[in-house]
């Protein structure tokens, strides 16, 4: 089975029944909960089919993976946990991309004695005084990148910075983040209804007040409006962000209005070590399009699980819990580690926003902060 004929919705095992890893170990059923359908589906379809490729490369038939669509709702991400913990009898969760998801999520699922590995969602609560010993994130903590692009805003000189983000868990961490690493003043803070698309009333605001630059957190389709928006104001002030609102599948629905815009990430494409370059080479063969920082999250989650059973039974979660921590994989990133709160140490990049032939993406210009841990690891008592 190919992975392009994987449905939307589909609960998809890859794995032979009964099979064992080589080394005798037992087989490990991963339940991935992601947004499939609707708005911010194309965040939750990159990982899955980050993490997917992964696997296929991987070779290894003791690991079987179960798909299901959380449709950005709460109570439906709940649903499924239960069900993949109680009746698929799954050893590990992983894939939301929301916030607000995780939150209603993971608490539950580490109590009930499940690995979580976040591919995205990384809300100050689990990663502070709530950090778990099997909660482990693969992404960064929400304020990160933020804090990487109030480095930059700093940096390059700007003084009074217009804010804005959803109302929402992520979204909160995004201008605390911001804020946290930016010297200037602000012009204006405003929290938006997640999953808007009619910002005319923010833009309006943002006319109308004195700002120098403009830092906004977006993502998915929220992004792609506010953007087309903002260019098609008029509005002259330059925009900085986080890769959220200027990842691979949302340039090509922007074009032009993106162009030249710096926005932070941990990942991009032109990364240059061995693992992400084969990385880009083959999700782009597999899928016919290039990946995106959701993708390359969703391919690490799936290495750095696959190198923990090379080491260690799941069934022992102790030892197993061990090799997760050793992070013994070559990840896309090049250098990665887990701090004492399960949450990565890392660089975060710079990146510009540029147009290779018809395509729109992004190239790194700059290292925005080095081996940077989050702030709340030091409430975290693992």
């Amino acid at each position: 089975m190919g992975l392009k004929t994987l449905g939307a919705a589909t609960a998809v095992a890859l794995a032979m029944a009964g099979a064992a890893v080589a080394d005798g170990h037992a087989k490990v059923k991963v339940g991935v909960i992601t947004t499939l359908t609707g708005g911010g589906a194309g965040l939750g379809v990159d990982i899955r089919d980050g993490f997917l490729l992964a696997v296929k490369q991987s070779g290894n038939d003791g690991i079987e993976v179960v798909v299901e669509d959380d449709q950005r709702k709460p109570d439906v991400a709940v649903q499924l946990a239960d069900k993949m913990i109680q009746s698929e009898k799954v050893d590990i969760l992983t894939g939301i991309v929301w916030s607000n998801l995780a939150l209603a999520v993971v608490p539950s699922a580490t109590a009930q004695g499940k690995f979580y590995l976040s591919p995205n969602a990384g809300p100050f609560q689990l990663a502070g005084k709530g950090c778990h010993e099997n909660y482990f994130n693969v992404a960064w903590q929400n304020d990160n990148l933020h804090e990487a692009a109030g480095a930059h805003a700093t940096s390059v000189g700007y003084k009074n910075s217009f804010i804005l983000a959803p109302n929402y868990p992520a979204g909160k961490d995004a201008l605390k983040g911001y804020k946290r690493m930016y010297s200037g003043d602000l012009a204006g803070e405003l929290y938006t209804k997640l999953g808007q698309t009619d910002y005319a009333a923010e833009i309006a605001q943002i006319r109308a007040s004195d700002a120098d630059s403009v830092f906004f957190f977006l993502p998915g389709g929220m992004g792609i409006s506010f953007l087309k928006q903002y260019a098609d104001s008029g509005i002259d002030l330059p925009v900085v962000g986080p890769a959220f609102s200027f990842d691979q599948g949302i340039l090509q629905a922007v074009g032009d209005a993106a162009l030249g815009v710096q926005n932070t990430s941990q990942w991009n494409k032109d990364i240059d070590n061995p693992a992400n370059k084969d990385f880009v080479e083959t999700f782009q063969a597999e899928y016919g399009r290039l990946p995106s920082l959701y993708a390359s999250q969703g391919f690490d989650t799936a290495n750095l699980i696959i190198s923990a059973m090379g080491k260690a039974d799941v069934k022992d979660q102790d030892a197993f819990r061990a090799a997760l921590k050793e992070a013994d994989f070559a990840s896309v990133r090049g250098k990665f580690k887990f701090g004492n709160n399960n949450h990565p140490i890392q660089d975060i990049y710079v990146r510009e926003v540029i147009k290779e032939g018809d395509v729109y993406t992004n190239k790194i210009i700059s290292t925005g902060l080095t081996d940077h841990q989050d702030v709340y690891a030091a409430e975290c008592k693992l």
